[in-house]
């Protein structure tokens, strides 16, 4: 269960070029988009914002604080500039404390006690993991930092945890395909072989069929976004991340 974090946030009356301005004096502008209502431009300190991104990410409420007002959201997205890696925007969406919310959930291996690898790892086998995150549903309150699965059942070449694996609190629904593979493990030299065939970008899927053969013994052969409500999202990296109030 996800206890919301709390930010105290203003009112923002700097928009477009003139943000430039707020950053260079330690604000960060942001945007809350509210079930198709006007969206409210924001600000907030930049130490506290940052503090509150790195430990809300996506899946967690945060509660926006503004002139006594209460605002339960979740984070949407957040530009960087790439030559600072620094955080230069964030837009929030408003949720409704008793109503579901999608969110993506990040998903971790849990491993016997004492052990941080896997029984395949710990043989001289590799497991790739195919999946970071999941989309699940569930009240904010609900939502969970990460779920996790049992890393201790990938053993031997061809194992695999998919979706359906995953250790899932009741009253959290899982929106990702079951059958969506999270992890399996390859011998090191079917993954090799896979990836002198495909010049060094290999996939899950080309070591698998790698595995295959050898086992069968063949041979190898914006702006916009404040504006809009519900706008399409911006690509969140520091690298490709576009802010759109930077010009």
């Amino acid at each position: 269960m996800s206890d919301a974090i709390t930010l105290d946030i203003s009112s923002r009356d700097t928009l477009g070029k003139s943000v430039k301005r707020l950053r260079r004096e330690g604000i960060v502008p942001a945007v809350i988009h509210d079930h198709g209502k006007q969206s409210l431009h924001i600000q907030a300190e930049f130490q506290s914002i940052v503090k509150v991104y790195q430990a809300a990410g996506k899946n967690h409420p945060v509660e926006l604080v503004l002139d006594g007002k209460k605002y339960t959201t979740l984070i949407r997205s957040a530009t960087f500039d790439p030559r600072k890696n620094s955080l230069t925007h964030v837009v929030f969406n408003a949720v409704s404390a008793n109503q579901k919310v999608e969110a993506s959930v990040p998903v971790t291996p849990k491993f016997a006690e004492d052990n941080d690898a896997t029984p395949a790892e710990r043989s001289g086998l590799i497991v790739l993991t195919q999946l970071n995150e999941v989309e699940v549903k569930a009240l904010p309150k609900d939502l969970p930092n990460e779920l996790f699965y049992d890393a201790e059942k990938l053993v031997v070449v061809g194992d695999q945890i998919t979706v359906a694996d995953l250790q899932v609190p009741a009253n959290v629904v899982v929106e990702t395909d079951l059958d969506h593979v999270l992890a399996t493990v390859f011998e090191p030299s079917a993954l090799a072989a896979a990836n002198d065939d495909a010049g060094g970008d290999a996939e899950p899927e080309d070591a698998a069929v790698v595995d295959s053969e050898h086992e069968s013994g063949a041979t190898e052969g914006t702006q916009e976004d404040e504006i809009r409500p519900g706008g399409k999202e911006q690509k969140e990296s520091k690298d490709q991340g576009q802010n759109p109030e930077k010009k």
